[in-house]
């Protein structure tokens, strides 16, 4: 793998990887940076919640699930020191599909955690706790509609 982030201006960089696609990168206004962008930990964030949801959609549809959508929401503290560490990152998955096992569900997230996201493992084996869970939705149940 590789990566090359170029300089723009103020706090602001263009980070691309080595297939070719390109983000911007920016700071916060007091170090000069002009809020056009992700903070290098929030990507960092960010690559922990889409690492691991590829596994877990990846692992559903081999497993023959019926998914229509996954989302999953990160949450994380950072120590209240120079540098500032992650310290917990926990992941909330959001399954919807039809007819979903919800055993599977939580097999793929296990499995996720434990094998092959190799985003948390590695923040894991550095010291952060890492906590999952997982809700299921099911797409066909017919949506809730509020009353006029």
């Amino acid at each position: 793998m590789k990566a090359t982030i170029k300089w723009v201006d103020g706090a602001m960089f263009v980070a691309e990887a080595g297939s070719g696609h390109a983000i911007v990168v920016d700071g916060p206004p007091d170090i000069g940076g002009r809020n056009m962008g992700a903070r290098p930990m929030e990507l960092m964030l960010m690559g922990v919640g889409a690492c691991s949801s590829v596994d877990v959609v990846n692992i559903l549809k081999r497993g023959r699930q019926q998914v229509v959508g996954c989302e999953a929401r990160v949450e994380a503290t950072r120590v209240d020191a120079v540098p500032a560490l992650f310290e917990t990152i926990h992941l909330h998955f959001v399954v919807t599909g039809r007819e979903l096992d919800a055993a599977k569900v939580k097999r793929a997230v296990e499995l996720s955690a434990e094998k092959y996201c190799s985003a948390s493992i590695m923040l894991g084996k550095a010291g952060v706790k890492i906590t999952h869970d997982y809700e299921v939705v099911d797409a066909s149940a017919p949506p809730a509609h509020a009353s006029a």
